[in-house]
C-alpha cells in the first residue's frame, strides 16, 4: 500500500462541552504563559531559557501522561500537541496544580510544532491511543505512516526513544506493519510480556484506565532511533 507522504489536516471537533468559569479563566491566564510561541525556529533555550533535554507528545488528550513524565523529570523540558481545547483545559489543571514549570502546550497540529525544531534535538516522543482512523480508506490519516514518521525520525537524537501506545487492534497491527519497514527504528522488545506491561515510568492515562475497563487489551511500544 501506497503511503502518503505527510499529513498537514486536523480531522475532528476542536471542542467538547462547555467550559466553566474556572476553566475559561486557566486559558485566558495560564494557556498564554504555557504556549509554544506561533512563529519562528524553536528550541529548548527558546523555549525554556536554558538548554536542556526535550521531550515531546503527540495529542496528550487529558494531559495525565504528559504532566506525569514533567513531574519526575523536572530538567527536562516537555512539549505537549493537543488540538482540542478540553484537553487543553485538562493539562493546564495538571501543570498548575503540580506547579510544572517545565511544560508548554500547543493547541493544533503536533507536525507544526516538531518542524520548527533541529534535527537530532528530541531525547523523547510519544504517541499514546492516537484516532485508529479504523477504515481502510482512512488509513491515510493516521499518525503512524511514513510521512509523519520520516519526520519524527529526523528530530529524535541517535539513541532517542519514541513510544506508541494504542488499545486499538487495527492501530496495533498496523503500527508493527508499518514500523517493521523502518530501518531507523529498533523495536525494543524481546518478548511479547515486554509490550504488554506498561513500564514504570509510563504515567497511565484516563483513556488507558477506560479502555481496560471495557475489557481491551493495552499494547506499550518502544522503539530506539538508530
Amino acid at each position: 500500500m501506497t503511503e502518503p507522504t505527510t499529513i498537514r489536516r486536523l480531522y475532528g471537533r476542536r471542542q467538547g462541552h462547555k467550559l466553566r468559569q474556572g476553566q475559561s479563566a486557566l486559558v485566558e491566564d495560564l494557556l498564554p504563559r504555557m504556549s509554544v510561541p506561533d512563529h519562528g525556529p524553536l528550541d529548548a533555550r527558546t523555549l525554556f531559557g536554558d538548554e536542556r533535554p526535550l521531550e515531546l507528545e503527540i495529542g496528550f488528550g487529558g494531559g495525565e501522561h504528559l504532566a506525569g513524565q514533567a513531574a519526575m523529570r523536572p530538567d527536562h523540558g516537555f512539549i505537549g500537541c493537543e488540538p482540542f481545547l478540553n484537553g487543553v483545559v485538562g493539562a493546564l489543571n495538571h501543570i498548575r496544580d503540580g506547579a510544572l514549570a517545565n511544560v508548554r502546550l500547543h493547541m493544533g497540529d503536533a507536525l507544526e510544532v516538531i518542524e520548527r525544531l533541529p534535527d537530532a534535538s528530541l531525547d523523547r516522543l510519544y504517541l499514546l491511543h492516537p484516532d485508529p482512523w479504523r477504515k481502510a480508506r482512512h488509513a491515510k490519516r493516521r499518525m503512524v505512516n511514513h510521512g509523519p514518521l520520516d519526520l519524527i525520525a529526523a528530530k529524535l537524537k541517535p539513541g532517542a526513544e519514541f513510544r506508541l501506545g494504542t488499545d486499538d487492534p487495527t492501530y496495533c497491527r498496523w503500527s508493527m506493519m508499518i514500523m517493521n519497514q523502518r530501518r531507523d527504528f529498533t523495536w525494543l522488545a524481546a518478548t511479547p510480556q515486554d509490550f504488554l506491561t506498561r513500564p514504570h515510568d509510563w504515567p497511565e492515562t484516563r483513556y488507558e484506565r477506560k479502555a481496560r475497563r471495557m475489557g481491551h487489551e493495552v499494547w506499550y511500544f518502544r522503539y530506539l532511533r538508530t
